[in-house]
This record gives C-alpha cells, sequence and structure tokens, in this order.
C-alpha cells in the first residue's frame, strides 16, 4: 500500500501545511481565489467612498469637478448648485468646506475621471463584470439581455425580447412565409414600408415653408440677470434689439414663473417675445429659438406664434423645449446663450384702420 503521507503528532506546523496543500490543492487554490477576490471588492468600496461627488454621494458618470480644497463634484450637481446660488442671487459653495465655487474657479480632474473609468460594474441585467468605460458599449453591442426586435419588423413581426433568444425567434419566424396580403394587414396602411414619420424641426409647417415668408430676421441673444420681481418670481431677459425696423425683447421666467423656483427638483424655462413699440397695425409673428453658433444649448426648436398689436405687445408664454431638466440646470449655472430666429409675412396682413 502507497504511503499516504499522514501527519503524526511529531510532524511540524510546516510539515502539516505541506501535507495539506499536498492532499488538497483545490482547496487551498479556491480559498485564495477567494482571498483575492475580497481583498478586490474591499479597494473597490474604499476607491467608491474616496472618488464619490460630495453632493449625490455617487461615482460621476461624466466631469468630475472639484473646488479649491479638492472636494469632488460630479457635473450635475455642480451645475446644481450654480443654479441654485445663481437663483437665489448669492456665490455659490462647496457642499462640504463652503469654500465659494464657480466655473472659473472650479475645475475638472481628469485624473478622477480616468481612474472612475476604469473602476469594474456590474450590469443589472446579466450580471456581467466590466471597466465603467465600456457601459455604453455593453448595454447597446454586448449585453445578451439587452432589448431587440426581430430583423422582420419592418414586414409586420411583433416580436421584442432579449438579445440572446433573437436569433432562435428569426429561424422559426413566421411573418417572412405569409402572403403579401397578410403582410400589407399586418403592416397596416404604411405599407410599403416607409420611414416612420417624425416631428419636424420646426413643427406644424415644414421648414421650407417658413423659409419662404417673405421676410426672415434672426439676432445672436444673451438673457441677462436673474433678476427678482415682487412674489420672488426670477426673471431674465435680454437686451432691446432690432428686427423688421422695430424693436423687442425675450423675457424667460423658471418653473412658469413659480415663487421659489430653489425648492424644486425639476426645472424648466418658459420664454416670450415682446413688441417695444408701438404700431399702426397688427403683426401675425412666426418665431423660435436655436442653438446659437456659440453655444452649447441642447434643445429642440418648436416654432411660436403670435399676433402683436399696441393693445396686446407681449406674447404668450411659450415652454423652452430643452432635452431635459439637466439641461436647464446646465444653463441656468453659466450664461444662457440662443438664436431667435424670426418669420414674417407682411404682404399677407390686412392693414387695420
Amino acid at each position: 500500500m502507497e504511503d499516504l503521507c499522514l501527519p503524526t503528532p511529531s510532524t511540524s506546523a510546516e510539515e502539516m501545511v505541506c501535507v495539506n496543500l499536498v492532499q488538497n490543492p483545490d482547496t487551498s487554490l479556491n480559498r485564495k481565489k477567494l482571498k483575492t477576490s475580497d481583498q478586490s471588492e474591499l479597494l473597490e468600496d474604499k476607491l467608491h467612498g474616496i472618488l464619490c461627488c460630495a453632493v449625490c454621494l455617487d461615482l460621476p458618470k461624466a466631469a468630475a469637478y472639484q473646488c479649491r480644497n479638492g472636494h469632488l463634484m460630479c457635473s450635475q450637481c455642480f451645475n446644481h448648485l450654480l443654479a441654485d446660488a445663481h437663483l437665489r442671487i448669492i456665490p455659490g459653495v462647496c457642499a462640504t468646506c463652503r469654500s465659494p465655487i464657480s466655473k472659473d474657479t472650479c475645475f475638472r480632474n481628469l485624473v478622477v475621471e480616468k481612474a472612475i473609468s476604469e473602476l469594474p460594474m456590474r450590469c443589472s441585467n446579466c450580471s456581467m463584470k466590466f471597466p465603467r468605460a465600456q457601459r455604453e458599449a455593453h448595454d447597446k453591442q454586448i449585453c445578451p439581455e439587452r432589448q431587440t426586435i426581430c430583423c422582420y419588423k419592418r414586414i409586420g413581426c411583433p416580436w421584442s425580447g432579449p438579445f440572446k433568444k433573437k436569433l432562435e425567434h428569426e429561424k422559426r419566424c413566421a411573418q417572412p412565409l405569409k402572403s403579401g396580403d397578410e403582410i400589407k394587414q399586418a403592416v397596416g396602411p404604411n405599407f410599403p414600408h416607409r420611414r416612420p414619420i417624425t416631428p419636424a424641426i420646426f413643427q406644424e409647417n415644414d421648414l421650407c415653408d417658413y423659409l419662404s415668408f417673405e421676410k426672415i430676421h434672426y439676432n445672436d441673444l444673451k438673457l441677462v440677470g436673474p433678476y427678482q420681481t415682487d412674489g420672488y418670481f426670477i426673471r431674465f431677459e435680454t437686451f432691446r434689439f432690432d428686427a423688421f425696423g422695430m424693436q423687442w425683447e425675450v423675457r424667460a421666467y423658471v418653473n412658469s414663473n413659480e415663487a421659489d423656483p430653489t425648492l424644486s427638483s425639476e426645472r424648466t424655462l418658459s420664454y416670450q417675445l415682446l413688441l417695444k413699440e408701438s404700431v399702426e397695425r397688427s403683426i401675425h409673428m412666426h418665431y423660435t429659438i436655436v442653438n446659437c453658433p456659440a453655444g452649447e444649448m441642447k434643445i429642440k426648436p418648436k416654432v411660436e406664434d403670435f399676433t402683436f398689436s399696441s393693445k396686446n405687445p407681449e406674447s404668450h408664454f411659450a415652454l423652452l423645449p430643452l432635452v431635459d431638466s439637466m439641461e436647464c440646470y446646465r444653463l441656468l449655472s453659466g450664461t444662457i446663450k440662443f438664436r431667435l430666429i424670426m418669420f414674417w409675412n407682411d404682404s399677407r396682413e390686412e392693414v387695420k384702420t
């Protein structure tokens, strides 16, 4: 019988370890892996606490700013603090050390941003672990649980589901085997297939319709403020500008004239166009706000129209169609620049006596 290398009472501690490694190599290896994994997760937790935003306590998803004392803020919280301070007409301060903050005194910390991009994260759908910098690519191209549609969607297949089941479905999809009449009925009135109709950038009418107007004018403007009115309403306005030989002005309010918009978590901007001189006839004007060449406003332009007169020189308030509330915070934290385009068909209007 072979010697099993069993330990004896006289065996030393070092010999006991050697015997254990020989008899249970897989167990010792697993313990080492578990220990390394635990240490890695502990290090990740520590880095999360060090690199997280001092306001929301989460890792910055994009830019990471720091105050003069080194406290970190994600871009959303940074803009939030500056916007609230701007609306209250007070200096912005760091949430941790109360030192002054502004876009001139706070800078992005590129080392922190690169470190965060390399920290691992786990997908909530497939539990796969990957660096944070690859999150967008994983969600759109790699994750087997990402939602997708059948390749025969254009001819009426209604299936949608996880990507890992797409190939199996397409192999047994009955849609390509149907007759032309069945496919036409499944697709509906859009047959033959056309690109989906999406709202035009200027809605209601085509852009070419507005370009055919007799008179078109645009101005690159800047909202000045905020100004505090009676009842703590926050107002922004532009300087007067000339268009079509008349004086105009743009005025904007936060959260539709809410008494104290700093108490709301969601922010919106509403604007109106004002005719600043007396006219002898009514003027039906179409106008819209778009991003100016030097600006970074993320907006989905929409054309407004209003009939101006000496008795009614101020238009209705129109919601500035920004992409989301975070974009409004970003605008309120700095200078709001935009381009106002005005369309006027003077020849189609009747002169009122």
